[in-house]
């Protein structure tokens, strides 16, 4: 059950809506491309909320926060997470990013150092420029194509998001199914030019030596979006950091594999303070 639903205001004056569930410490999620606070799952929330005072989010243009056509960077987006957590009245917490998400963990981790405990960094990667290689035909069926309606370019989406054994499983398209039985607001078109915008701006690599959170770093070894060798990418430059590859597993390996999704991670940041 929710304890509290909330907006706070970001620093130019958007609104973004935040969800916060369970008890413990806390641990902010941040959401990967065009997905909204109800892209996790309910399994993998079910589960993070059991351990941690778990605070979700609807990145700026997606859910029910403000949906601005106008330009925006990763950096607008992490000091958004800050200003949740303000508005919470949360002065650190542990971070936990997917793909965007996780570049937005790794932009926060470095605009707000000393507000991170621990940092899970989830089928990221530190920029195009430096990542692993990509497909780009994968990454073009992320985005809507004119006359698509919402459904059909979800599952467009999700036939190169999802790995292939969760595909080929009923569970895996009873999930999907009841992920797009979802009523909450469809994430409009300019945000996924404006999420891509900021995506294709932004680059970590140089700076990622500066991280000294406790950091764990977990992907899918069946990721075709972004491909698990930015794990080994990222491992390289952030000292002291953890990798944890899940075999048989896609890009949304929170969908696919969500008890090992909390436990792993959440075994790894609990004895963080």
């Amino acid at each position: 059950m929710a304890t509290t639903r909330d907006y706070a205001p970001a620093k130019d004056g958007v609104k973004l809506r935040y969800e916060i569930r369970g008890s413990g410490d806390p641990l902010a999620l941040i959401m990967g491309f065009s997905g909204s606070s109800h892209g996790w799952g309910e399994p993998f929330v079910r589960g993070m909320e059991a351990r941690f005072r778990t605070v979700l989010i609807d990145n700026r243009g997606t859910g029910e926060s403000d949906k601005p056509d106008v330009p925006w960077t990763l950096a607008t987006m992490a000091d958004d997470i800050a200003a949740v957590l303000d508005h919470a009245k949360i002065p650190r917490a542990h971070i936990y990013g997917i793909s965007m998400g996780g570049m937005i963990a790794q932009e926060f981790a470095l605009r707000h150092a000393s507000r991170v405990r621990g940092l899970v960094l989830g089928c990221t990667a530190p920029g195009m420029a430096h990542g692993a290689p990509t497909d780009p035909a994968n990454v073009a069926k992320l985005i809507p194509q004119p006359g698509m309606s919402p459904e059909e370019a979800a599952r467009v989406a999700f036939s190169v998001a999802c790995g292939t054994k969760f595909l080929n499983s009923k569970h895996g398209q009873d999930f999907i199914n009841q992920q797009l039985a979802d009523t909450y607001p469809v994430t409009p078109m300019h945000t996924f030019t404006r999420q891509m915008e900021a995506i294709q701006g932004w680059d970590s690599y140089e700076q990622l030596p500066q991280i000294k959170a406790p950091t764990m770093i977990i992907h899918g070894d069946d990721d075709r979006l972004l491909p698990h060798a930015n794990a080994d990418i990222l491992h390289k430059r952030i000292a002291g950091s953890k990798v944890h590859i899940m075999k048989d597993i896609g890009h949304m390996f929170f969908w696919e594999a969500p008890e090992e999704s909390v436990r792993v991670p959440g075994d790894f940041i609990a004895p963080v303070k």
